[in-house]
Order: structure tokens, then sequence, then C-alpha cells
């Protein structure tokens, strides 16, 4: 079986190692200083060996639909051809990146982020059906404000189309591929998930026709931007709430027939993921970032977000909460992956709570640090065919140079990471994203000094 050094393909594209960073915000917007922050924050993984650059999520529209501050758009022509020295640094370490095309929908800062809603009164959120009566709550309370425009039929062929030209331009930028944000509660999740999508045409009414969205993205994408290869993630709602909060959410077996069908439509790769129906921390998991919050700098910045000190305090409340609800657990896509793997011919792509190379080469079924060859440890199958990270790029910029072609042993090394999730809070903010615990940042310094992170040919 596969080692984390191997190539593997993904259509019609050699990747030439199964490490991938994995999509983050990068926060940089597009302004004039965007594609250099975009270049200060991917290149160094591509630097340090890493085969996949995903960069974070990107807007196809050139207005709403940003999920968080800082998002950067791929609306207009002009901006992308500016990426080309993006992705020309990228390729000149011999690594391959793919932009993830993103729609808010109503997860859209204009719905929680209290200055930008005011900034930007005249917004509507693009909306697969009226938003469930959970969220319609959540309004009625003031912690979330919707004033959604429920897409009509000939709405979702533009949203699609839009999507398609998004990948058109990214190829002329020398972007090597397409990953589709397909869940945190981004719009296709939404319409993929019957919590949200209760629609009566093409696009709802079933788990086939739910798909549908995707499919007609596939076929834009494929129309406009040729065999570029294409991959989505596929969510799996198994952390959303418990009923009767939630009663419809897709299943690990919904997730698992998703997958099965994506591949029939035509996609190259999926990343299936445990995601919850709202936006919380099953999807970084880890500790409450107590460091994060008590910033006193960036208090003002979390007050104009979210509407003033105390609904500051209420969602410090609920992150702390969460923080024991979906209390670290590593690998957490595991499963999910192992099984989608076990129905689908694509490479499935894990993600989620990976921190080190013994448990990469266990993922990929590697007897280097495992049993035998095509199992691991625990004489199971492979899970996957690439083993993806993201904060840990935030400790750790080249952190691939540590993680490939290490020497055998019986753990490997670990990154630095210690999903204190201080690097997450602030980008409410629009803050960047890097680690912001001293002793993480402190032993990556006595690791750069010790040329930890020089790759071994240079």
């Amino acid at each position: 079986m596969a080692t984390l050094e191997d190539p593997i393909e993904i259509g019609d594209l050699t990747i030439p190692n199964r490490l991938y960073r994995a999509p983050l915000l990068e926060c940089a917007g597009n302004g004039p200083d965007a594609v250099e922050t975009l270049i200060d924050d991917l290149e160094p993984a591509a630097a340090s060996g890493v085969g996949l650059i995903c960069q974070g999520a990107t807007i196809v529209r050139g207005e709403g639909g940003c999920a968080a501050p800082g998002m950067t758009r791929v609306h207009d022509a002009d901006f992308v051809e500016r990426l080309l020295r993006l992705t020309d640094r990228i390729h000149d370490h011999g690594s391959r990146v793919f932009v993830q095309l993103e729609h808010g929908g109503l997860r859209s800062m204009e719905t929680w982020h209290a200055e930008y809603r005011r900034e930007h009164s005249d917004l509507e959120q693009l909306a697969v059906s009226e938003p469930p009566w959970q969220l319609r709550l959540l309004d009625r309370l003031g912690f979330l404000e919707y004033d959604p425009h429920v897409l009509t039929t000939a709405d979702v062929y533009d949203l699609a189309a839009d999507f398609g030209r998004a990948a058109a331009r990214a190829v002329d930028a020398g972007y090597d591929g397409i990953h589709l944000a397909g869940a945190n509660m981004g719009i296709v999740q939404q319409f993929l998930s019957p919590f949200y999508n209760r629609r009566d045409d093409e696009f709802g009414g079933s788990p086939e026709a739910r798909l549908e969205f995707l499919a007609v993205v596939h076929d834009e994408i494929r129309e406009r931007a040729g065999d570029i290869p294409l991959m989505t993630k596929v969510p799996a709602e198994t952390p959303a709430p418990p009923s009767p909060l939630v009663r419809r959410k897709l299943s690990l077996a919904d997730g698992i027939e998703i997958a099965r069908r994506l591949e029939r439509i035509g996609y190259d790769a999926v990343v299936p993921v445990q995601t919850s129906v709202v936006w919380d921390m099953s999807i970084v998991r880890g500790a409450y970032p107590d460091r994060a919050w008590n910033n006193e700098a960036l208090r003002e910045k979390y007050d104009a977000a979210f509407g003033g000190s105390a609904r500051r305090r209420l969602v410090a409340l609920a992150n702390r909460v969460q923080s024991f609800q979906y209390d670290f657990e590593p690998a957490w896509n595991e499963d999910f992956c192992r099984r989608v793997r076990e129905q689908v011919s694509i490479p499935v792509l894990a993600e989620g709570g990976i921190r080190g190379r013994a448990e990469m080469d266990r993922l990929l079924g590697s007897s280097e640090r495992g049993g035998a060859e095509g199992t691991n440890a625990n004489d199971t199958p492979p899970a996957c065919d690439m083993v993806g990270m993201a904060r840990p790029f935030y400790a750790e910029p080249r952190l691939g140079a540590r993680l490939l072609e290490a020497e055998s042993g019986d753990e490997g090394p670990r990154v630095l990471c210690e999903s204190c999730n201080n690097c997450t809070v602030p980008q409410v903010t629009g803050a960047p994203g890097l680690c912001r615990t001293p002793d993480v940042v402190r032993r990556r310094g006595e690791l750069e000094r010790e040329g930890a992170y020089e790759r071994p040919e240079s």
C-alpha cells in the first residue's frame, strides 16, 4: 500500500506525494496586497515539500456569500489573472495547487457579523429554502438576522454557472484543480442537507434531487474549464444536535451514498467530513481558546462582530460548552473515510484531527509504522489515499519537511499544534490565521534553528 511519499493521481493530474495542506482562511481579501498575502501563506507549505496545496474557500460572486472576514473573491477576471504569480510560485517547488470555490448562502456574514450587516444592509442571503425554524428562532431572539432570497430554479442554474466561470478563470491562472467547499454549512451543504433543502423542484424532494446542484456544477465546470481535476467535501451531519432539535440531517450512510453518486457523476476525488448543520466547534474541535477570548486588543473587534459585549460573552460561553461537547478526537473522520473508500474507486482524502506521521501511515495502510502491508497496526484496511491538515500549518508553515521522508520509527514526528483554537476565534475580526500560543511559537523557533524545516534535497 501507499506511503506518504508516494505520488498519486487525481483525475489526470499526478501529485508528487500524499500530504496536502487542507483549506484554511488566508484572510487575503482582494486588495492590492492580496496576491502577496496568499503567497506568504501558501508558498511555505509548498517549499517544505507538501504535494498538494488547497487554497481556502474563495467566493464565486462579487458580493455577498462571504462566511468570514477577508475571504477572497474570484469573480473578477483581472484579479484572478494576477493569481498566476501565486500558482507559479507553488509550481516552482514541484507542488500542485487547487482553489476551493464557495458561497456561504445562509452562513454568510450578513447573518451573523453585526458591523458587516450594518454596513451592507441591502444584502440578501441566498437560501436553498426558507431558513429552518431553528434559525428563524435565533433571528427572532436577535442572535442572527435573516433576509433570505430563496433561489428560484433559474437562480440555481445561474449560481452553478458562476462556479463554472470561476473554475475557468482558475484554469487560466494556473490552478491545477478545483475543490468545492461541500461542508461547513456552505451553500453546497445546504443543497445536500434535508435540514436546509425543502425544495419541490428538480433540486429537492429526495436524496437524488438534493445532489442535483453538484451534478449541474460538475457539468458547468467541465463545459467551461475542461477536464481539470474536480473534488468536493462530502458532509455527514452526525455531530448535529439530536432530535427533537434537529430531526432531518445527513447520516453517515447518506454521506457514503453521496460519495458513490459523485463518482458516477464524474468527480475525481472526495473528502468525507463529519460536520454539524450549524457553524460550531464540530468543525475544528479541541480546547476552549482562553487566550483568544481574553485578548484585550481584540475585545472591541469582537464586540463589533457579535453586536456588543453581552453577545460576545454569550458566544464565548457557547464556545466553552461546545469545547466539552466536541472534545478533540484524533483523526475524527477516519471511519467515515474508510467506509467511503470501500465504496468508491476515486481517491479519498482524509483530514480532521490528524497530528502525526505514524497516524498518517496508519490511515494510508502503510506497513512502515503499522502491520502487514495493506493494513495498519490494528489490521484494518487503509482509510484514505491522501492525508491533510489545516491548523497545524498555522503553527508550522513549513511543516511538510518534518513529516515527509521521516526516518522509520515507532512514532515518527508529530505536529506542534495543540488544537487549542487560539488561531481560529480571532478570525471573526479579520485577523490573520497564525499560531498565538507562546509555547508552540517558541518550540517552532527552536526547530527552525535546528534546520528541521529544511528539505533534504536542499
